[in-house]
């Protein structure tokens, strides 16, 4: 008997612990909640578990559960004093329901009642409350065989773990007050303070946008090349056109030609255009896209993806602005500024021996980076508002984002920069049943996040690839003894499971061993980080841990990522 009490209580206390480290290691308490009710379901005989948050109109809405469907956890919405849930949320007093059939308050709005009818099933329903104030409401449900189950631990099991949601509630209502009435700042100063620099139809608020726009302005009126470097959909075409529209070029032809969707034969053809019998099916003669743009702009897209025969062709056409036609002899003179772009390491394809180093040179003559969208955050609430506007003007719609909504926005990673983010509003806009759009309006609340498998990927084959060591840490680690964890439901941004899983301990990078490397854990690490450069992810693999490992030791430990 001792030692049945002796295993409760450890359970117990392993529990409160596991909760309140979930519940500690994010803001999203969507997510959170979610994970802790997950972690509670399986080390405890429970069979399913929502909770309820009240609302400003007095109702109570789900915000989180596990065991539910998603038809189910759209049926959570309660009035205060409704049923089982709506009274204990209005008193704010603890409820165990022996045999949820038998009670005449039951709703049974989700249809728990109906599942084993030959079995009795118990509901147990928790106030959630902190500083006098109750924010809702924790409720379970699990079997009963005979109505003979003691619900005595449970029930101070769940008050403990409700106290530490309301806590946790408490924090994240502060938080958000706060991060909306600096956004407000941030929109009347905006208001007031007129960018330096701006481009039609370009949102650029932040602090790296504004450089783009210097350099644009500082280049535009020349003739110079310029490379247009960044991940793909950052708007390097938008930039390509502003650069045109910005030049005594203006009211000449911008012409566009994106190297990586033709072949080699085609795209000589498409670029120096053909003489009539060139080839079979060339029936008159054709100019190209070099002659198509003569005395105006020709943007060069995916310049990275040429095959190298096709750059020796183009480099003597930089050099000399002249060329053949394709079957023809006779030297053809433009007067061209070119403008490229790729999304590829030319650097590291020059080193490959992929891509011409004299070419390279010849159009790296005035190099603007376009930065991903995860480093202009700022920018995000004003693209998202010029996308939904634009979006109800199409439509006959007058949707609108919740301020939750945009802070979903905000934290995503977007692999996919703006093309994603406009995208993602259309989706959501589209899919949303009436005119406000609230954050559970995402696809990647309920893990359906079309890209979420690309928010951690390294990114090899970008100019400036983001590393997994730099995405902002919104979790902590889940003990190796932990159940599987609960699927993702937050922002895009967040970490899939099983690598936090992984994270649990970064014992490998204090390990003792005979190589040279300091023995205590905090020493290590900051000597790998010196030997890499401060580089997280080449850090990590000199220590022979995971980057997600990485980025908790050094948090663990207090180290500053130094920036340069």
């Amino acid at each position: 008997m001792v030692n049945t009490q002796t295993n409760d209580s450890q359970r117990e206390l392993n529990a409160i612990y596991e909760v309140s480290k979930t519940l500690a290691m994010s803001l999203d308490v969507a997510k959170t909640f979610r994970e802790a009710l997950n972690y509670l379901m399986h080390a405890y005989d429970w069979r399913r578990a929502f909770v309820v948050l009240g609302e400003t109109e007095g109702g109570l809405h789900g915000l989180c559960a596990v065991g539910l469907t998603r038809e189910e956890q759209q049926r959570l919405h309660f009035q205060s004093g409704e049923g089982i849930v709506g009274r204990v949320y209005a008193n704010g007093i603890q409820v165990v329901v022996p045999n949820v059939r038998t009670e005449p308050l039951f709703l049974n709005r989700t249809g728990g009642a109906d599942q084993t009818p030959d079995i009795p099933i118990a509901m147990l329903v928790t106030p959630i409350s902190a500083d006098r104030r109750t924010f809702g409401v924790l409720a379970i449900d699990c079997l009963n065989p005979g109505e003979q189950r003691s619900f005595s631990n449970d029930l101070r099991l769940l008050k403990m773990v409700a106290t530490l949601m309301g806590q946790a509630l408490l924090l994240h209502r502060s938080v958000a007050a706060a991060h909306d009435s600096l956004q407000d700042e941030v929109r009347r100063m905006s208001k007031e303070l007129k960018p330096l620099h701006q481009i039609d139809q370009v949102v650029g608020l932040s602090k790296p946008m504004q450089q783009v726009f210097e350099q644009v302005h500082q280049v535009a009126p020349s003739r110079t090349t310029v490379l247009l470097r960044g991940e793909s959909g950052t708007g390097k075409e938008v930039i390509a056109r502003a650069l045109h529209n910005l030049s005594p070029r203006k009211r000449e032809a911008f012409v566009r030609v994106n190297c990586a969707a033709l072949t080699e034969s085609l795209l000589e053809s498409e670029l120096f255009g053909h003489e009539k019998g060139s080839f079979t099916g060339a029936q008159g003669q054709r100019k190209g896209r070099f002659e198509m743009s003569h005395g105006g702009t020709l943007f060069l897209d995916e310049i990275g993806d040429i095959s190298p025969s096709f750059q020796a062709k183009l480099l003597r056409v930089l050099q000399e602005r002249e060329f053949e036609r394709v079957g023809g002899s006779t030297s053809v003179k433009v007067d061209v500024r070119l403008i490229l772009a790729t999304n590829r390491n030319l650097e590291r394809m020059v080193q490959a021996g992929e891509f011409r180093a004299d070419l390279y040179y010849r159009i790296n003559v005035v190099s603007i980076q376009l930065p991903p969208l995860r480093e202009r955050r700022e920018d995000i609430p004003a693209m998202a508002k010029l996308f939904l506007d634009r979006f109800n003007k199409e439509n006959g719609r007058n949707t609108q984002f919740s301020p939750a909504a945009m802070r979903v926005l905000t934290s995503c990673y977007w692999p996919g920069n703006v093309r994603e983010l406009e995208n993602c509003v259309e989706r959501t806009a589209t899919m949303a049943h009436d005119d406000a759009i609230t954050n559970l309006a995402f696809p990647c609340q309920g893990n359906g996040c079309l890209t979420q498998v690309l928010h951690h990927i390294e990114r090899l084959d970008a100019v400036t690839p983001q590393r997994i060591s730099e995405i902002p840490v919104v979790e902590g680690p889940v003990p190796a003894r932990a159940v599987p964890p609960a699927p993702a439901a937050t922002a895009p941004d967040s970490a899939p499971a099983e690598d936090v899983a992984s994270a649990s301990s970064p014992a490998p990078a204090a390990a003792p061993d005979n190589d040279g490397k300091p023995e205590g854990e905090r020493e290590r690490l900051i000597w790998a980080m010196e030997r890499c450069g401060w580089v997280q992810a080449k850090a990590a693999r000199l220590l022979k841990i995971s980057p997600r490992q990485m980025g908790y030791a050094l948090q663990k430990n207090g180290i500053e990522v130094r920036k340069f």
